[in-house]
């Protein structure tokens, strides 16, 4: 692999300024180097080979046939330098901390709002609060207990928060899977690097989830509630329920019986469940609280979660700080919870409910992301330097018709890293998306899933559009080190 033809417009995630090799990548840079064309292409289709073989699937609605495709996997990882990551840890903790406990503010005394640090007016608008939730107080005081942060890096370097994903966050499993791949292809770099590992993500998540139980000392029973086969992340789904050896089960599946407590249907008969990790959407979890006609929900599911009888991840309502506009007071939470500086800087926004913001989103959309407020997957947005005059003007009135669902973002200029090509390695942007599991203990996954954009120039890096994925390598520069003393004194 020729580096020597290899630029970038931006910060390069393995590759300097001056053509070397950063320090973390510099093992990788070298070992890759030392590879034919040949080679690379048949470690790529093996790697290729692997995903379809594991069926590592997600389902792209963008070409508008909605189908199941085979996720991209790019052969060259991401790296990262441990020392930098243990910072990145610490500020995703503290995120979590101040976000859990503004959750819980919500749906209790609200005193953000009466202390005029959140606006009441957000609050009301929300399409993400649940009255019904009001007043309960779930176990640990957990509100998120897994969240999926999206992390960017911009030309200077600066690593930013982008947005949280508190409501139903996926990718996981392809973060697991890609790691499975990377060591198949890349044995030998595994035996010599000192690569952090992922692995431990399923038995951490069992962990969170069976501490959660209402029936504490006994094995909990904890079931993974999926919309079906048809669901974009079904992949996911099945992955995570047999990776914690626990039940896969749909809305039918499950019952509340008279005693409130849920119930699983089995050959052997009714089973009490303790724990549901739900990945169903909030309002069609109960058709008795929610969408009445809802059939991928448990009838009573709320009724039996508000006695206390089963415990729910994450708990309904917690969306509500799963909001493009509720992004932008993060650190103003961290300072009013937790009385302290925000560790991870978040993206510059612009709130289009507030007129001066708005004012200047509207002169400036040519070159502002405008995104709406309770979108995913890279839906519903404006690349306002990419877009048509057509586009621009469109997105200025639905600003204006609804500020409250706009905010505004600058077009970072995203780091890059390489991908193989045909014509040797190219630079795509790309974006990294860590877990995050909170409880008593808060755990962060080494590194996370790095998603790239896998159309030259394209900041479009979801996998619901066309995105692909790398492996994330948290590297130990110290360990490296010390094993390049031994084997030289070897």
């Amino acid at each position: 692999m020729d580096w020597a033809k290899y630029r970038t417009t931006t910060y390069d995630e393995l590759i300097q300024a001056d053509g070397q090799a950063r320090p973390a990548a510099r093992r990788l840079v070298e070992y890759l180097s030392g590879l034919s064309g040949r080679e690379i292409a048949e470690r790529q289709l093996a790697a290729d080979v692997v995903a379809r073989v594991q069926g590592i699937t997600f389902t792209v609605y963008s070409d508008g046939r909605n189908v199941d495709r085979t996720l991209p996997f790019d052969l060259i990882p991401r790296v990262i330098p441990r020392s930098e990551w243990e910072r990145t840890e610490a500020g995703l903790k503290q995120r979590m901390q101040a976000l859990n406990l503004f959750i819980g503010d919500i749906y209790g005394p609200q005193r953000i709002v009466k202390d005029k640090v959140f606006p009441a007016m957000l609050l009301k608008d929300s399409v993400n609060f649940r009255p019904q939730c009001v007043g309960i107080r779930p176990p640990l005081g957990v509100w998120a207990h897994i969240c999926g942060s999206d992390l960017v890096r911009d030309a200077d370097g600066t690593l930013y928060a982008l947005e949280d994903n508190l409501r139903i966050p996926s990718g996981v499993s392809y973060m697991l899977e890609n790691r499975m791949v990377a060591k198949r292809v890349f044995p030998e770099l595994f035996e010599t690097s000192s690569i952090l590992p992922v692995d431990e993500y399923p038995s951490q998540l069992y962990d969170t989830l069976a501490a959660l139980s209402p029936r504490p000392g006994d094995t909990p029973v904890i079931a993974l509630l999926t919309p079906g086969v048809f669901n974009s992340a079904y992949f996911e789904h099945a992955y995570l329920a047999q990776a914690m050896g626990i039940e896969l089960v749909e809305g039918s599946d499950l019952f509340v019986a008279d005693d409130d407590c849920t119930y699983m249907r089995t050959v052997y008969g009714p089973q009490r469940v303790d724990v549901v990790y739900r990945r169903v959407d909030d309002l069609f979890l109960d058709p008795e609280v929610f969408h009445p006609d809802s059939v991928l929900g448990v009838p009573g599911l709320i009724r039996s979660w508000r006695a206390g009888k089963v415990a729910l991840a994450n708990a309904p309502g917690a969306g509500v700080a799963d909001d493009k506009v509720v992004f932008a007071y993060v650190p103003k939470m961290i300072r009013y919870y937790l009385d302290e500086e925000p560790i991870l800087p978040n993206v510059p926004s612009y709130l289009c409910h507030n007129a001066k913001d708005r004012k200047y989103v509207l002169e400036h959309i040519d070159e502002l992301v405008v995104k709406p407020a309770n979108e995913s997957g890279g839906y519903g947005m404006l690349i306002g330097p990419r877009a048509t005059k057509r586009e621009r003007d469109k997105f200025r009135k639905l600003i204006e018709a609804n500020p409250r669902n706009y905010m505004a973002q600058p077009t970072l200029s995203l780091s890059t890293a390489p991908i193989v090509t045909d014509k040797g390695p190219s630079p795509r942007h790309l974006d990294l998306r860590p877990f995050i599991l909170s409880r008593e203990d808060t755990y962060v996954t080494t590194g996370g899933l790095t998603r790239v954009a896998m159309v030259p120039g394209s900041l479009v890096v979801n996998s619901s559009q066309g995105g692909g994925a790398k492996d994330t390598w948290v590297v130990d520069l110290d360990d490296e080190a010390e094993l390049g003393a031994l084997a030289r004194s070897a």
